[in-house]
């Protein structure tokens, strides 16, 4: 693969002063050299893709031993691009993403000239064609350093970056973990750990190649065979790996990669002698760094339902105006189509989205639009995003209409307006009422049979709310009902709403529990996200859902965990680097809450990660 930790464009390693060992950066030079017993170290350099190897005329010229590499391999890989980049693309770093909008990269990166951007999901960067061809491209909104960095050379070479938008990783996999202090020594010399990059593959990137390498680096004993370059290697914060004549090595666009071992990043590309004939440095996470990235990504992020937010959360009108919020997504587990819409929103005001419709992880423009006659009051308005298969995610915004109703008029609203419930299950609703102080009598019609309806008070001060209860029987019938709530005063007055309710299900089974896995076999390399579905049936009650039979290295989620009568979960193998090529059966079961059982198998081949590739 031929790498070496790449950076993002430091200036003193612009590639005319890089010819000249002189102009190298060796440490920062704002700092004191440190104590070489009277000799000079050799200059470092970062892994930028401009970057360009000095010619010290002591190694081989030629790089060996990488491979080729998929996205699928490791799924977190992102590739970090920038305005005015020599290489294809502007391809300047390389980056993981931990978290949905979350990057992990070296801090030095941040330094390169030009407006930066990442580009997810390409094998091949050459297709992302300037924004016209594949790839899912990001904008950056912060690149926060280490607070302790000062030099790459001089350790802490580590930053997480904030990106614009949600990256929902490919195939549905995990994002990847990284190390904290935690996991002290588990990149300790006489290990190997897999490196990955989109950097240049040839000294003097001749093939102009952006296609995504890995390859295999052995961690040596740095404090006594990495010495003599820069400020100096350093054990507390950096790992040592490779070859000393580089025979095996990243090279300049790599900087920022991982360094991968037992499927979790230890390391962050970093730098090396300034001829990149030499061991690859890397930012070391099983210590301080580690804990301080935890701190900046947060607690990882559940993988499944995709999230609605609203920005602002409340705002406040006048009859006649409108104004305006921005809805936000998270994409889950995949990117998905979403319809929005609002309930909740009092009479005369209508809810305008821009557009009506939008890619799970991206935003919209919600336009709140009041008519003159729009009572006063405040509002909880529910909005809610639906995907074509049927998952619903919403968030709230409070919604304040300026001005008082007429004397005697109120107005009743629900929210949410629209509700679902299984039978033998109950759902609630919140009816909130505007106008005067009188008081306000609260009745339900078209409640289906089977369900009953209970208000909780059943009258309130005009103005206030109430929580509306729907108990659904078992004998309920499934299909979806429109209730209407109404409100009455003292003097006859009325003023109505209406929920909309959907009883779900049949009738629960009883005997034996059935289970079924679809697909019910599948593949991956190591290191790779393997999904099914399952479905259960039978007993009585919930299903607990578990497994047996996987092999080592291998994880088996399930979400949900446990499921109702003919619920659904989506079951999730996480295979790692270490998890032996193969086929498993794996034995899922289900136990039903009056203790029976029913099983299916799902058949687990585990595939070796990519192809060797021959020396560039």
């Amino acid at each position: 693969m031929n790498r070496t930790p790449r950076s993002w464009g430091v200036l003193a390693l612009a590639a005319a002063a890089l010819l000249a060992p002189v102009s190298v950066a060796s440490a920062a030079p704002q700092h004191a050299a440190p104590d070489t017993g009277g000799r000079h170290n050799a200059p470092a350099a970062t892994y930028l893709g401009d970057t360009v190897p000095a010619n010290l005329g002591d190694a081989s010229p030629l790089f060996a031993g990488g491979q080729n590499a998929t996205v699928s391999e490791f799924p977190g890989i992102v590739a970090g691009i920038r305005a005015g980049g020599t290489r294809p693309e502007g391809q300047t770093c390389t980056g993981t993403v931990v978290a949905p909008r979350k990057i992990l990269i070296a801090a030095h990166c941040a330094d390169a000239q030009g407006e930066k951007k990442f580009v997810y999901g390409l094998d091949d960067l050459k297709d992302h064609r300037g924004g016209a061809g594949s790839g899912f491209a990001v904008n950056v909104v912060s690149y926060k350093k280490h607070p302790k960095y000062v030099n790459f050379d001089q350790g802490y070479d580590v930053a997480v970056v904030t990106v614009d938008r949600d990256i929902a990783l490919k195939g549905g996999a995990a994002y990847p973990k990284f190390a904290t202090s935690a996991d002290a020594g588990g990149a300790a010399p006489g290990k190997t750990g897999l490196g990955f990059g989109y950097g240049k593959k040839d000294f003097n990137d001749n093939s102009q190649d952006v296609t995504l390498d890995k390859a295999s680096l052995p961690v040596v004993d740095g404090d006594r065979v990495c010495q003599g370059v820069g400020a100096g290697f350093k054990s507390a914060t950096m790992i040592c790996a490779g070859y000393s004549d580089g025979r095996i090595s990243i090279l300049p666009g790599d900087s920022g990669g991982p360094l991968i071992f037992d499927g979790k990043i230890y390391g962050i590309a970093s730098w090396s002698r300034s001829d990149f004939k030499w061991y690859s440095i890397y930012g070391r996470l099983d210590n301080e760094m580690g804990d301080w990235v935890r701190t900046e990504v947060g607690n990882e992020p559940p993988t499944g339902e995709f999230t609605v937010g609203v920005t602002p959360g409340s705002g406040t009108v006048a009859p006649g105006k409108h104004l305006s919020a921005t809805v936000t997504t998270t994409a889950g587990t995949s990117a998905e189509n979403a319809t929005l819409s609002a309930s909740g929103l009092p009479s005369g005001v209508k809810a305008v989205f821009q557009p009506s419709s939008v890619t799970t992880g991206g935003s919209a423009k919600v336009t709140f639009d009041a008519s003159s006659s729009a009572p006063g009051g405040t509002y909880d308005v529910t909005i809610t995003a639906t995907t074509a298969g049927d998952k619903t995610a919403s968030g709230k915004y409070s919604l304040t209409v300026t001005g008082d109703p007429q004397p005697g008029d109120f107005t009743l609203a629900a929210s949410p307006s629209s509700v679902k419930a299984a039978k033998g299950r109950y759902v609630s609703t919140t009816i909130t009422t505007t106008g005067g102080g009188q008081t306000v009598n609260l009745s339900a019609s078209g409640v289906p049979s089977g369900v009953k309806a209970t208000f909780q008070p059943t009258s309130v001060a005009a103005g206030g709310s109430a929580k509306l209860t729907l108990d659904v029987s078992t004998t309920a019938v499934a299909g979806t009902s429109s209730i209407t709530v109404t409100g009455t005063d003292a003097g006859g007055k009325t003023a109505t709403t209406t929920v909309s309710l959907t009883v779900e299900g049949t009738e629960p089974p009883t005997g034996d529990v059935t289970v079924t896995a679809t697909p019910s076999s599948g593949s991956g390399w190591q290191g790779q996200l393997v999904q099914t579905s399952v479905k259960a049936a039978g007993g009585t009650g919930n299903l607990a859902l578990t497994s047996s039979g996987a092999p080592a290295g291998v994880q088996v989620s399930f979400n949900p965990g446990t499921i109702g009568q003919n619920g659904s979960s989506n079951v999730w193998f996480f295979t790692s680097f270490s998890t032996p090529v193969g086929t498993y059966p794996i034995t899922i079961t289900a136990t039903s809450a009056d203790g029976k059982t029913g099983k299916t198998t799902f058949t687990l081949t585990v595939t070796r990660v990519g192809v060797q590739r021959g020396a560039h």
